[in-house]
């Protein structure tokens, strides 16, 4: 991957797959990240810390890691974009489980059986290997099982307020003779994964700040980095995403 990883449309040294079958969907984010080993692995090895990077993404409306007796659960809340009320949003409950950690290599699992709109077998794996100059290389995938009645429902959406969404991948297709990016929900995906994965490059960037404007650095960080990417990722500004973001990071620390 490494002429992949110098030269593509990101500006950063990161690659990105994705895969459409009849019943599958999934992204893949491959990038060297400018952190050690140990500094990525500290900071993602805690369940409570991946609640602070999903909090980041603009669809997660709360967070709480809850240990039990089969090992620890993120409860998550995902709901639309814009602040509302944690019973207008939907519920997925993912199991954490650190798959590997040693002096090298780093790897966590979120597993969860079922999540809104009929999708289900939600996977997310995160896996890093130590690079010269402390340096890292990671890969996250995040990949989701839909239904039939969960793709009506995408189709929906996608064809109403997110008829103008596309994602990465150049399309085949060619409009008014020039490529397109791929849209339906292959471009969905494609925005999501992409969006998690900028969470956790913004929470190990804020990891060194004090913990009085960790927060506030994460926030600003992230809505840096989806502006970078307005064609795919551009949902409001940065004043509303603040706000709403400060409501529920304090949302989440008053409610269990």
């Amino acid at each position: 991957m490494q002429e992949q990883l110098r030269t593509n449309q990101f500006g950063r040294p990161l690659v990105l797959d994705s895969i459409e079958t009849a019943d599958r969907l999934q992204g893949d984010i491959y990038a060297i990240v400018d952190y050690p080993l140990d500094k990525v692995s500290a900071g993602l090895a805690s369940p409570d810390h991946w609640c602070d990077v999903m909090l980041l993404h603009i669809n997660t409306k709360y967070c709480h890691a809850v240990a039990g007796p089969s090992g620890t659960v993120l409860r998550v809340n995902v709901g639309s974009k814009k602040q509302e009320a944690l019973a207008d949003s939907e519920r997925i409950e993912f199991r954490f489980s650190a798959a590997a950690a040693t002096p090298d290599y780093f790897a966590i699992a979120l597993d969860a059986e079922n999540g809104p709109l009929g999708t289900s077998d939600y996977r997310v794996r995160l896996e890093a290997v130590a690079l010269p100059n402390a340096r890292t290389f990671v890969h996250l995938t995040y990949s989701y099982t839909i239904n039939l009645a969960a793709r009506l429902a995408l189709k929906t959406y996608l064809g109403t307020v997110g008829n103008d969404k596309v994602g990465f991948t150049l399309s085949s297709t060619q409009v008014g003779g020039q490529v397109s990016h791929i849209g339906g929900v292959r471009g969905l995906v494609e925005r999501n994964t992409m969006r998690y994965y900028l969470a956790i490059d913004s929470f190990l960037g804020a990891s060194d700040a004090v913990a009085a404007v960790r927060l506030e650095h994460r926030l600003q960080s992230w809505f840096t980095a989806v502006e970078r990417y307005p064609r795919q990722l551009h949902e409001m500004d940065r004043a509303e995403y603040l706000e709403m973001k400060r409501a529920e990071h304090l949302r989440q620390q008053t409610e269990r």
